[in-house]
C-alpha cells in the first residue's frame, strides 16, 4: 500500500497551511517555518469528512502560541475534517513536524502506516501527537489521523491563539462551504469550556 489519507480536524483543514509540510514554509499567522516533506508532490485527492467524537484545544504551541487541535475519538460528538491522499513517506513526515522534528529516512511509523492496528491505535510515544488512530477506510485506503495520548478528560484545556482559530475556520470553509456563522457555531462547540471567540470566524 503506498497511499493513506491523512485526515486533519485543526489547521491543517486549510490547505495553505498544510502546504506548509509538504513544501516546507510558515504558515500565515505562524511563528516558525517547517522543512517540508522529502517528496513534495501535492496531494492527489482531498475530500471532506466527518468523524464521530470530539475536538478540544490543549498545551500552548510553539508555532501559534495557545492551544491547539486534539481528538477524541471515544467521546460522542461530530468532527468536522478533510481527507488529504498523500504517500506513506509523505504522512511520516507530516506527523514528524507536527512533533518539531526533521523528516528522515528510516523513519519506523513509515512500517506502521497501512498496517492493521490493533483497536486501531498506536501509541508511538508520549509526545502530543504521538498516538496513531486508523478512523476509517475510503475507496480501500486507511483513514489515518494522529493525536495525544490523554484523552478530552485528560488534560487542562487551553484557549487557541486567533491566527490558530482563523487557520482552522478558513479550513472549514474550504473544506465545508459554510459561511461565517456556521463556522462560529462549530468553534463554539468545541472551545475551552465547549465555548471560543467567535470572532475569530470572521477573519
Amino acid at each position: 500500500m503506498s497511499q493513506v489519507w491523512y485526515v486533519s480536524y485543526g489547521s491543517n483543514m486549510s490547505s495553505a497551511r498544510f502546504a506548509c509540510y509538504l513544501s516546507g514554509g510558515r504558515p500565515p499567522g505562524g511563528s516558525r517555518a517547517n522543512p517540508g516533506a522529502r517528496d513534495r508532490t501535492p496531494p492527489a485527492r482531498t475530500v471532506p469528512v466527518d468523524l464521530p467524537g470530539t475536538v478540544y484545544f490543549a498545551g500552548e504551541s510553539p508555532q501559534w502560541g495557545g492551544g491547539v487541535a486534539f481528538y477524541d475519538h471515544g467521546r460522542p460528538g461530530r468532527t468536522a475534517a478533510r481527507g488529504y491522499l498523500v504517500t506513506r513517506g509523505q504522512f511520516a513526515d507530516i506527523a514528524a513536524q507536527e512533533m518539531y522534528r526533521a523528516p528522515q529516512e528510516g523513519d519506523p511509523l513509515e512500517d506502521l502506516i497501512g498496517a492493521p492496528l490493533p483497536d486501531g491505535r498506536h501509541v508511538l510515544g508520549p509526545g502530543r501527537y504521538e498516538t496513531l488512530l486508523e478512523v476509517g477506510r475510503l475507496d480501500g485506503l486507511p483513514l489515518l489521523t494522529f493525536t495525544s495520548p490523554h484523552g478530552l478528560d485528560g488534560v487542562e484545556h487551553t484557549r487557541p491563539a486567533r491566527a490558530y482559530l482563523a487557520t482552522v475556520a478558513t479550513g472549514l470553509r474550504e473544506t465545508r462551504g459554510w459561511d461565517d456563522a456556521q463556522v462560529a457555531s462549530y468553534l463554539a462547540s468545541i472551545g475551552p469550556g465547549r465555548g471560543v471567540e467567535q470572532g475569530a470566524a470572521a477573519h
